[in-house]
């Protein structure tokens, strides 16, 4: 693991505690969370889009077309 030393302005500080303890977890357990979620969001677009490259549109329409053909059901129209 590695140490990282962060100077944050003091109202940031305190709003990062409140929301730690919201949270019920440690500070650095809290960032650590948060950094995960900021990765996972800004990787995310690109690992569907990597996926949706490997779509086979045939594939798809075979899958679908399997698929019986009835009028919605009620409120779902």
């Amino acid at each position: 693991m590695t140490t990282l030393n962060l100077t944050l302005p003091n109202s940031l500080q305190r709003h990062l505690q409140e929301m730690a303890d919201l949270d019920g977890v440690p500070v650095d357990q809290f960032v650590m969370s948060a950094i995960v979620e900021k990765i996972s969001a800004l990787t995310a677009e690109s690992y569907l889009q990597s996926r949706a490259n490997r779509a086979d549109p045939l594939a798809l329409r075979d899958i679908l077309d399997q698929v019986p053909h009835r009028p919605p059901m009620a409120g779902d129209e």
